[in-house]
């Protein structure tokens, strides 16, 4: 807050704005409830996500061959005009999410709406997300192709799905369709396990890995009322950002992503910890990095964790914690390799999503931005500029790395913290950064402490994160007059949590214009 303004006035002022957001929040029928069912907000964003439904069905990853669109009125909505409508009606829900969650926010910060009403607006917006189309991705179909492969005894780290034909393979994106699996030992016996379930019908099979997936975020919620207590948030808030969020509703559940059974996994491990449960902890951030690599970046700082909780002088204690610690992950990593029947061809498939070249990612930006530069003035090769940005970013990251990794030696809440900012570097500064990957870092982050702007930061972000890409699935980011939309609609979101009507618009929050100014920042 500025200097000038005192606590105690703070406090009334925060009132102040406490009152003005009770109008748009308590709309129960002025029922005396332990905590107030935003009941017209969960009903909002239920509208938005049944329209997103409704459109992914012309406008999402439809399949290439589709039995249920694929003839009669309703192929229309694949093409042309009725794409194009399509296309609107799933922006329009997503506008209307976007515009609840929100509200929804609003009512969190207030302290007007608790746990349960996040809780059952997560389950209303989620609920018509099981039943659509890929959105704004195609990532499941290769999640298939490559259970595929491994059902057939295939190595889907040697070769890409295209090695097989049938509707899965077919449905592969063209990126991915020679593309090696860059994912860990332990997620491809869960792909193999979906296809044994679903067998090769894509709508099942879709169905069956968004749920299977969905177990992820089951485990998030159950670990965050831990986790909040341990890092000192607020549980409404962390559920809000980490479980009600167009992030998760549309890209890790809407997608499906696998990142949503990666962090539920490293969740309840970080938690397991940080309760003295060691052994089964560590078992289960290992089992998160053995879905996706990038749980490792976490495990250094859980080591300290452990270690903290030891009798001794620091080195001892560390001694008798990372010798326990790296002979589990060992056998709970071999044993994932083993059950799926894979080996270490996972470590140079790594490498397979750097073929994405766009400027989410802060080296590649780099790269990209002196590459432009460069070649006003000379022949300049561009893949040379990406590669060394991307270079330097690996060894930014890596100094990042050791870092917080020192910083974080006294253990504790501290050192999830920072594996929380690890998390968000690793994100930024990959060669390759795809939306859903900056909720890495938010399945701990979101049980810290948060101020009104850091959330509006947030907002600002997620919403332009989503729009990234269309919702076919390809990348939007060089269609400049959507991200010109974009980045306003992002703006608006930001400021539409800690500001009413910021617009001007609606004659109803005069009011807010008298206090907005004094809130706490």
């Amino acid at each position: 807050m500025p200097p000038s303004v005192s606590t105690s006035s703070a406090q009334q002022r925060w009132s102040g704005w406490t009152e003005l957001v009770a109008a748009d929040v308590i709309d129960n029928g002025g029922r005396g409830l332990r905590g107030p069912l935003p009941l017209r907000t969960i009903a909002l964003g239920a509208i938005g996500s049944v329209l997103l439904l409704a459109g992914s069905f012309g406008a999402a990853g439809v399949l290439v061959h589709d039995p249920i669109l694929g003839s009669g009125p309703l192929s229309a909505m694949r093409y042309g005009h009725g794409k194009d409508l399509a296309t609107a009606v799933v922006y329009l829900g997503f506008g209307l999410l976007v515009w609840a969650w929100v509200r929804l926010g609003r009512g969190v910060l207030a302290r007007l709406v608790d746990s349960r009403g996040v809780l059952l607006a997560t389950a209303a917006w989620l609920a018509p997300m099981l039943a659509a189309p890929p959105l704004f991705t195609r990532d499941v179909y290769s999640y298939l192709g490559q259970g595929l492969l491994a059902l057939h005894g295939i190595d889907p780290y040697a070769v890409g799905p295209s090695a097989l034909t049938g509707p899965i393979p077919d449905n592969v994106h063209p990126t991915w369709q020679t593309t090696p699996a860059p994912y860990g030992p332990l997620f491809m016996g869960v792909a193999k396990g979906v296809i044994l379930v679903a067998g090769d019908g894509m709508i099942s099979s879709v169905i069956v890995m968004r749920l299977v997936l969905l177990c992820g975020l089951g485990m998030l919620i159950f670990a965050l009322p831990g986790l909040v207590r341990h890092l000192g948030g607020r549980l409404p808030v962390a559920l809000w950002l980490a479980a009600a969020s167009p992030m998760t509703v549309v890209h890790l559940v809407g997608g499906p992503h696998n990142d949503m059974l990666m962090i539920g996994l490293l969740a309840v491990g970080t938690l397991l910890i940080l309760d003295g449960k060691h052994a089964g902890g560590l078992a289960l951030a290992t089992m998160a990095m053995a879905i996706k690599a990038t749980a490792g970046l976490a495990l250094p700082f859980l080591v300290w964790v452990w270690a903290s909780h030891l009798a001794g002088p620091r080195w001892q204690r560390f001694a008798r914690a990372v010798v326990p610690a790296l002979a589990l992950f060992a056998v709970v990593f071999g044993a994932c390799m083993a059950l799926a029947k894979v080996g270490f061809g996972w470590l140079p498939a790594l490498s397979a999503p750097g073929m994405i070249v766009n400027y989410l990612s802060t080296p590649t930006a780099l790269g990209q931005a002196a590459f432009g530069i460069a070649s006003l003035f000379f022949d300049a090769d561009y893949g040379a500029f990406v590669s060394a940005g991307r270079s330097l970013g690996s060894v930014v990251l890596a100094g990042i790395l050791v870092w917080q990794w020192w910083q974080a030696r006294d253990g504790g809440t501290e050192a999830v913290r920072r594996a929380a900012i690890v998390l968000f570097a690793g994100a930024l500064l990959s060669p390759v950064v795809l939306p859903w990957y900056l909720t890495w870092g938010m399945a701990l982050a979101c049980a810290l402490p948060w101020s009104p702007r850091a959330l509006s930061y947030v907002v600002g972000a997620s919403v332009a994160l989503v729009l990234a890409y269309s919702p076919d699935g390809e990348q939007a980011m060089y269609n400049w007059p959507l991200v010109a939309v974009g980045i306003c609609a992002a703006f608006l979101g930001a400021l539409s949590l800690v500001r009413f009507d910021p617009l001007g618009f609606s004659p109803l929050f005069r009011r807010a214009t008298q206090v907005e100014q004094h809130l706490p920042r």
